[in-house]
């Protein structure tokens, strides 16, 4: 067994993501997994990420605040505990437009 406590968990740098606090909690550098990693994102109000695709599928989990997110055709809000998928090579950005703070889990294929 792995255990990550969030107190320990590492940051992590993304590309494009702008005013959020990123975490790795299980995989990549933090444990050893053979098929998904997941992280945990704080995002400030106003944080945003640009509008990007990736080969993979990705599911977002909101634990708290509001996060939208938005594809080439659509946008949703989420609060705590809605979540969605993503499919591979669909594009999304994040926004956190309300006036609080927002925190956002991803799991997504190594």
């Amino acid at each position: 067994m792995q255990v990550t406590r969030y107190k320990e968990a590492r940051p992590y740098e993304a590309a494009e993501h702008y005013d959020m606090q990123c975490l790795r909690l299980q995989g990549k550098e933090a444990t050893n997994t053979d098929t998904i990693w997941i992280g945990l994102s704080h995002l400030l109000p106003g944080a945003r990420t640009s509008l990007k695709d990736a080969a993979v599928e990705k599911i977002y989990l909101v634990i708290s605040g509001e996060v939208t997110v938005e594809t080439t055709t659509e946008s949703v809000a989420l609060g705590p505990l809605d979540s969605c998928r993503l499919a591979p090579g669909e594009a999304r950005a994040l926004f956190n437009r309300s006036g609080a703070p927002a925190t956002i889990l991803l799991a997504m294929p190594v």
